[in-house]
């Protein structure tokens, strides 16, 4: 049997195959199909069967990561959407907290709300801050109002009430009379998305799930088919933001939870293989075809963080605390109005693509200047299964950039490399120096189709002096599923002092939200012996707006004593300081189910070549340019599965595999070790 991890990119549809009884890892990478990434997934699956000679009736696991729910949000293919909330509520998406995205620049604005005002609609109920009812809910009311959505062409309803988190009762009866009254629309609510206080951010994250709902259960539908129609019984988990997977009905009900679905892969599998190499400190660096996505791992734990932006739309979910900045392999470079080179953050994706794809694509990318500098293959990628044509971008990079602004082509292609090595830099230093954290101190994890082309470039940058990259690159995302398990989490808010008084119902708190975990995991049919449950609060001084969370590593009933000494620990690695005098606040109770799934965990080298591999010398040569210093340099080009472990390597040298191209500058030493890691000394 095996067990199949996909990852849908921008460019690139990524996939993992394990083998269960000998845990050999095989890895395979198609273009995306952006219009519908369910053909992609589902013909790019058959072709990885066939070419490793599998039965698709062998796969008996199959876990994904989309970024659909976050393209249609950035996109605006959402569906046509309505808000039922409480009487003067109604303008709430467009007040916000009144903060402006760019303090000092007036030109940019915020995003218009995905619910347009005509079709946010008030109630006349009431609930108090403590969920007791000031107001009734008039039933009449409501369902008048849901016919005249409907008669509006309503597709999806969101319906988020005043204190609904304290007692959601109104919410409940709301949704009955919507399920009477309009049958087969599409109901989001908010003490199901998200019951925790902060009226805007609950109602923004319950109306995003209700904007791209239908439509992902639609493409869920589809991709069930097509794998069906392939052979695949294997039903489909989702990974979602918080480093875990999610079964099919999770995500119809809550797609807002798969929102950086595929970058926390990446984190949660680098976590995992640093640990099997002995690195607990690691920034991850995953380049893909449209962004660079950074993250920060401390102690061997991935950081996590409850409020995140999609396209600027608040979304409070837990998830891996991930950096996203608009640089990647089809980032565009162009001119601006006053002659400057600019990169990105606009990108080709996998259509039009890169010129060098001759896809149709005219704008020139990074992608571009990588192939004329010969720092990526001038021929084909991904094993000769993609044709490039390095004239053709060269052309393009000639009468678009060079030619305008006076110099040479070659000069033109390392601009645009500088200019994104800088692009993504200040991502790392983002997660790293502005938290007071010395990139010095950390090991450069490098993934995506393109982090291992830029990383000794970007190490050099910010002074980061070791960088790993793991087998089959690429893939890493899609390989970071096979590493995760089944999860979901529990919130409630409870807003109340610390004491041992109050320390009694936050703990019976904190045992009905496992309750309410262990009757998920059971719905999913996970084992008892395979349950886990880990339990956070989240804290803050009396007075602070903003809060902290923190992990509960000992027994609920040893007091508050603990949980005390706990956050003042963690208030003070956040923020450099601490008031043990000052009292503490509990804000949010919060429970993570977790269900134990079977994997291999650091597998990593195939056991042959693939048979495209075979007939492939294990170096050869080709010239590379390095910059004005350097110039155009002779360099050893090696295949990645000639190299074994304990190898060692002088720069320059290009390193190819099937999925990416890793690149080692002059005067850098990189070796293999063990487990078949690229280490570059930088």
């Amino acid at each position: 049997m095996v067990r199949v991890g996909i990852d849908v990119g921008g460019t690139f549809t990524d996939f993992v195959m394990a083998d269960v009884e000998s845990g050999a890892l095989s890895y395979f990478k198609v273009p995306s199909s952006p219009a519908d990434p369910s053909i992609a997934i589902a013909q790019g699956t058959q072709e990885m069967l066939r070419h490793f000679s599998v039965q698709a009736s062998q796969v008996d696991y199959f876990g994904h990561g989309t970024t659909v729910a976050t393209n249609m949000v950035i996109e605006r293919r959402g569906v046509k959407t309505g808000l039922i909330t409480t009487k003067g509520l109604r303008d709430v998406l467009a007040i916000g907290r009144q903060t402006r995205p760019a303090l000092y620049d007036h030109g940019v604005g915020k995003p218009e709300p995905l619910v347009r005002r005509q079709y946010r609609v008030e109630v006349d109920e009431r609930m108090d801050a403590q969920g007791r009812p000031l107001r009734d809910l008039d039933d009449d009311e409501l369902a008048r109002r849901v016919r005249e959505l409907v008669a509006e062409g309503i597709e999806s309803l969101a319906i988020a009430f005043l204190h609904a988190y304290r007692n959601p009762e109104h919410e409940a009866r709301a949704r009955r009379i919507v399920e009477r009254v309009a049958p087969g629309l599409h109901v989001s609510i908010s003490h199901e998305v998200l019951p925790e206080f902060r009226e805007f951010e609950r109602t923004s994250t319950t109306v995003l799930n209700a904007y791209v709902a239908p439509r992902m259960q639609a493409y869920m539908e589809r991709l069930c088919t097509r794998l069906e129609e392939a052979g695949v019984r294997a039903r489909p988990l989702t990974f979602h933001s918080n480093g875990g997977l999610m079964p099919l009905a999770t995500v119809e009900r809550l797609p807002v939870l798969t929102c950086l679905s595929g970058p926390a892969a990446g984190v949660v599998g680098s976590t995992v293989i640093g640990e099997a190499a002995g690195i607990s400190e690691i920034i991850t660096f995953d380049v893909g075809g449209t962004s660079t996505d950074v993250s920060l791992i401390t102690g061997g734990r991935p950081g996590f963080t409850s409020d995140r932006l999609v396209a600027g739309y608040p979304v409070k979910m837990p998830m891996v605390d991930i950096h996203v900045v608009g640089a990647g392999g089809g980032s565009i470079a162009r001119l601006d109005e006053v002659g400057a080179l600019k990169v990105g953050p606009e990108s080709a994706g996998a259509v039009p693509g890169p010129v060098a794809f001759a896809k149709g694509g005219t704008e020139v990318t990074l992608t571009d200047a990588n192939i004329v500098l010969g720092r990526l293959n001038p021929r084909a990628l991904l094993d000769g299964r993609m044709k490039v044509d390095r004239q053709r971008a060269a052309a393009a990079i000639e009468t678009g950039i060079a030619r305008r602004i006076g110099i040479s082509v070659e000069e033109a292609a390392h601009g645009i490399l500088r200019i994104a090595t800088a692009n993504m830099s200040r991502a790392i230093r983002a997660v790293s120096t502005e938290h007071g954290h010395d990139p010095a101190d950390f090991t450069l994890f490098a993934f995506g189709g393109a982090g291992p082309l830029h990383a000794a470039e970007v190490a050099r940058e910010c002074g980061i002096g070791h960088v790993l990259v793991p087998h089959e690159p690429g893939t890493m995302c899609a390989r970071g599923i096979l590493l995760a398990d089944v999860n979901r989490d529990f919130v409630r808010t409870q807003l109340c002092p610390l004491t041992d008084e109050t320390w009694h119902t936050v703990v019976d708190v904190l045992r009905e939200l496992a309750r309410q975990g262990d009757e998920w995991l059971a719905d999913e049919r996970v084992p008892q012996a395979r349950r886990r449950f880990h339990f956070h609060i989240d804290g803050r001084y009396r007075g602070q707006t903003h809060d902290i969370r923190v992990e509960l590593e000992q027994a609920l009933d040893e007091g508050s004593a603990r949980f005390e000494l706990a956050f003042h620990a963690a208030h003070r690695a956040q923020h450099g300081h601490d008031n043990q005098a000052h009292p503490i606040e509990i804000v949010n109770c919060r429970v993570q189910a977790v269900g134990l799934v079977p994997k291999q965990t650091v597998a990593a080298v195939p056991a042959s070549p693939a048979p495209a591999e075979a007939d492939l010398p294990a170096t050869d040569e080709r010239r590379v340019y390095f910059g004005p210093e350097e110039g155009w340099l002779g360099t050893p080009v090696h295949r990645r599965e000639r190299l074994l472990p304990g190898m060692a390597l002088q720069g320059p040298a290009i390193i190819e595999e099937m999925s990416s191209t890793t690149v080692v500058l002059p005067g850098q030493q990189a070796s293999i070790d063990t487990a078949g890691n690229i280490r570059i000394q930088a």
